[in-house]
Formats: C-alpha cells, structure tokens, sequence
C-alpha cells in the first residue's frame, strides 16, 4: 500500500524540475482558453514580504503572465480552526486554485502560536519541499557549476511537533508512518529531467528503526529502477562531502530535520537563501512555491530587500503550471540582470533599491 501511494505522488513531483511535463492540475489548464488568467493563491507574508510580493506582480505585469492573484494575509487574531494566524480560508484559497506563491512568515521561537509554516505543511499535506540548487551566472561564489537538487520529507520526522514534559523531562517524538514517506517514488522519475543520481541521506546507523523505514522505503523503491544510481550517505559525511565537492552530489532526499539543514547548507554554496526557489508540493497536485529566506523585519519598508528567491520560486510555480515560454522569460531576465552586475541590492554587494532591482529585471523583459 505505501509503495502504490508514493507511486501516485510521482507524477506531481515531474513538472517541478521538468520543463517538459506538467501535473495533472497544469495539463487539465493547458487545454483551456490560452486567454482565461488562472487564479493564484498569493501570501505577501511578513516583514519584508509584502514588498517582494510586489515585485512579483510587477514582473508578471510586465511579461503578460496569465495570472490572476487571489491575495491572502497573515492575521493579527488566531484561528482557532487552524491554531495560527493563517484563517481556514487562506487555506481553502490554496485548495481551490491548486496553486500558490509564499511570502516569508515569521515564527516564533519557543512560544507563542502554532508555525505558519508548519500550519501550511500539516493543513495542505505539502509532502515534499524541492529545492533547486545551482550558481548564478556573473555571482561569484566559492564554489562553481553548483546544480543539484534537494528533496525534503516535509510533514513527519522530528517537525511533527509530538513533545511532552513529564517531571521536569521533556520528550520529542521523531515520527514516520510507511505510507506518508512520499519522498521515495517519484525521486525515480529523474531520469526525466536529466538527472541520474539519488542519494538517500540519513542516520540509520543510530536512528535504526526511524531512519532505517525511510532507507527501506528509498531501497524498495530504488529496486524498481536500476538505471538509476542509488546510494546512501549518512547525514554528518555528507555535511562533510558537500562542502568539499557540491559536484559529487546531484539529487538529494532526506527526512524532515536532515532537508531543512542540508538545503540551506546547499543556499549557501551559490551565495545563501535570498538566491533559493522552493517548492512544495502537496496532496492532489498543490503546488506552494515559496522564498525560503527570514522576514527580515529589521529592513522591512525600507525598499533594500532582494526579491530574487521569490520571484525565481515564482518560476517554478509557472513551471508547474506549463507557462514555461513566461517562466524562461523570466528567469533569464534575472539572471541576466544579477549577470550584469549594475543593479544589485546590498546583499549581493550592490546598493540598488528593491524598486530598481526589480525595474532593471522588467527592462531585461
């Protein structure tokens, strides 16, 4: 049963990192009217989140992308449906569209309300966060050629937010059901979109029966497809060989904890979060694409912040849908802007405002 499940979650993952193939929900759109906008689920966020949120809009205005807005924000008073600041009709906007874009939310440490990002996660069953990782042409890093692409378990492990305290001893529960591992089948589908390598990372070795369900699931999976490379690497040596060599890696998949440090670890390579797309993808077909990176309150309203993460998650998110002539436009757009090196904001050691950044992106359009 948790084999036929996870082969059904295959088919959603290919459009994400295939400009080839679309998921059922961008296949079903593809035969409708080339005119008709498709609706959107848009979270500014927090912080600096409405102003890159705004630089998405610009850049779609400008390159005629058929993209309708459907604009959701974080509240001031919990719900109590959703425990969060997040209402159950954001989230009833995101399962009616099918599609979305995230703006960075702020969470609290310690205390406070339930995550808005966990809230997204648990509510949506957003299985899986795919990251593509590669360098930016023009933007020096230490390293070079970085292309590879990290896929993170996104509902269970140590994130399942199962504690207790009892006598002044606190418990956290790592948790992993065999048929929610979702982020084994559809990695074997690679070979569609150019890829060629797996390596399931891990801790096995002392998280046998957590960790060993996760391997279990990658090897009965990986048996079905022995074109592809399969190997497993243990979560401290591949810290270890990511740093030395990124090359020796091409896709990576781990569970919930492992992904969230690994991935930014892998930002880091080609020059830190605010150059990152994400994307989740969730329960029949949704696709959250989503900027990674803080709310940065500190620059909030200050017109300084870079909205590349955003707007390039905003790519995969056209992507997904078979926009992938308005995709390409974009994304050369900005890459050929950062390239170029005239407008840059302060994080990537320019002094452009978010206004000229994104205006300098428009007239690369």
């Amino acid at each position: 049963m948790a084999t036929q499940l996870l082969k059904r979650r295959a088919s959603q993952i290919l459009s994400l990192a295939n400009p080839n193939l679309g998921s059922p929900l961008s296949l079903a759109r593809a035969f409708s009217s080339a005119t008709a906008p498709i609706r959107a689920t848009l979270f500014p966020g927090d912080g600096i989140g409405p102003e890159i949120a705004e630089s998405v809009k610009q850049v779609f205005r400008e390159a005629e992308v058929p993209i309708e807005w459907e604009e959701h924000y974080v509240g001031n008073q919990i719900d109590p449906r959703t425990q969060s600041f997040l209402t159950w009709e954001s989230l009833e906007s995101v399962r009616r569209n099918g599609v979305g874009l995230k703006g960075p939310m702020a969470t609290p440490i310690g205390k406070g309300h339930r995550s808005l990002n966990l809230t997204l996660r648990k509510e949506l069953n957003l299985y899986a966060n795919v990251r593509p990782c590669y360098s930016l042409p023009g933007y020096k890093t230490r390293y070079d050629d970085v292309n590879l692409i990290t896929i993170r378990e996104n509902t269970e492990g140590e994130y399942s937010g199962l504690e207790h305290q009892l006598k002044g001893v606190v418990e956290s529960l790592k948790y992993y059901s065999s048929g929610k591992l979702e982020g084994c089948e559809y990695l074997f589908n690679i070979k569609a979109h150019g890829r060629e390598r797996v390596s399931a990372i891990h801790k096995a070795n002392i998280m046998q029966k957590t960790d060993g369900l996760f391997l279990k699931c990658c090897r009965e999976v990986a048996e079905k497809y022995p074109e592809i490379t399969y190997e497993e690497v243990v979560i401290d040596n591949c810290c270890m060989m990511l740093v030395k060599n990124p090359a020796l890696f091409d896709v990576l998949v781990m569970p919930n904890l492992y992904g969230d440090i690994i991935s930014d670890l892998c930002a880091g390579l080609i020059g830190g979060l605010g150059l990152t797309p994400s994307c989740n993808i969730g329960e029949g077909g949704i696709a959250l694409a989503e900027a990674v990176h803080g709310s940065a309150p500190d620059i909030a309203g200050k017109n300084v912040a870079n909205p590349t993460a955003l707007l390039l998650s905003s790519v995969t998110m056209l992507r997904h849908l078979n926009l992938h002539g308005e995709a390409d436009r974009i994304q050369n757009a900005i890459l050929s802007t950062i390239a170029e090196g005239k407008y840059r904001t302060a994080d990537l050691g320019g002094s452009s405002t978010t206004t000229d950044f994104t205006k300098a992106i428009c007239d690369h359009l």
